[in-house]
């Protein structure tokens, strides 16, 4: 068969047809609502197993936070998608005047808070006053990734009481990395990130930095409330939602019972948590995390952490 009767056969099928129009649609969405001042960001992938043949060794590794991720552009700070956050003057007075990629982070467990924070147009400078931009990276500065790190702890020192960068470490084996995993995560942290000491800085998603949590997680979007049956009746009982990809499935689980009675806006982003994917590409035993408050668009990247890296 040729590559032209193919092409027909795929084009004449209705289903493969409105998959194709649904993807052009969603990548036409994305051309019009993508912000053109969004800072150019590398994100992480995932370490799966799969990929734990590398030498741990050759990596850097740091706590995954649970804050929002942030950009000092050297003026001003900004969100991963290039939208101003109102910080204190007093709070960003001493940043250098060099691009800063980082996370701003108020402690483990404080998503929601530092989340509602930058959100307010008018900042409410006591609760700033606790708040720490985590220093990922230096986009612009020359170098790996170990040497950059090295040139961030040696000029911010001593310059900013609210700017700290992220502590790095290593480790030897890959059982000494899950161990660490397991004891960070029961003191409340989220996972590990792991930085390849070579590289470079690379915008979008870069093989050289992986995080490594106890799930994956992702973001979709509400299409639908599913009604209760039983102990929910009356209430919200599950969320069709529907990945950036078009997969669509039930979310029915990690709920408190006022977030079944008021349940997550249909258009609304959320983050949810899963165990691998199902024989059909559906994410295995999905559960609620969150509402994105944090992301103004649909994630059409493949979905980030709540964090962004």
């Amino acid at each position: 068969m040729t590559h032209t009767s193919q092409l027909f056969l795929l084009i004449s099928n209705p289903f493969i047809l409105l998959r194709l129009l649904s993807v052009s649609l969603l990548l036409v969405c994305l051309s019009l609502n993508a912000n053109p001042s969004a800072p150019k960001i590398q994100l992480a992938t995932e370490l799966t197993t799969d990929r734990t043949s590398h030498d741990i060794r050759e990596f850097l590794i740091s706590e995954k936070l649970d804050g929002v991720r942030g950009y000092w552009t050297g003026h001003r700070l900004v969100t991963r998608q290039g939208y101003p956050i109102n910080a204190p003057a007093w709070f960003i007075a001493d940043f250098p005047a060099i691009p800063i990629d980082g996370e701003l982070w108020l402690g483990r467990g404080q998503f929601e808070a530092i989340s509602s924070l930058i959100r307010q147009s008018s900042p409410k400078e006591d609760a700033w006053r606790n708040v720490r931009f985590m220093v990922f990276d230096l986009p612009k500065a020359e170098g790996n990734f170990e040497q950059r790190y090295r040139l961030a702890i040696k000029m911010f020192a001593g310059k900013s009481a609210y700017l700290e960068v992220i502590e790095q470490f290593q480790l030897d084996s890959i059982e000494a990395l899950y161990q660490k995993l397991d004891s960070l995560v029961a003191l409340g942290a989220e996972g590990l990130m792991l930085h390849r000491r070579s590289a470079y800085y690379i915008a979008g998603r870069n093989p050289n930095l992986m995080k490594l949590k106890p799930y994956f997680d992702a973001e979709a979007k509400v299409i639908a409330h599913i009604a209760g049956k039983g102990q929910f009746e009356g209430q919200m009982g599950s969320l069709k939602v529907q990945t950036p990809d078009g997969r669509i499935f039930s979310i029915g689980t990690g709920f408190s019972l006022a977030e079944r009675q008021h349940p997550p806006a249909v258009g609304a982003i959320i983050s949810y948590k899963y165990l691998g994917l199902t024989v059909n590409g559906l994410p295995r035993f999905a559960s609620f995390l969150r509402v994105r408050t944090d992301i103004v668009e649909s994630p059409l990247d493949g979905g980030v952490d709540r964090s962004g890296q």
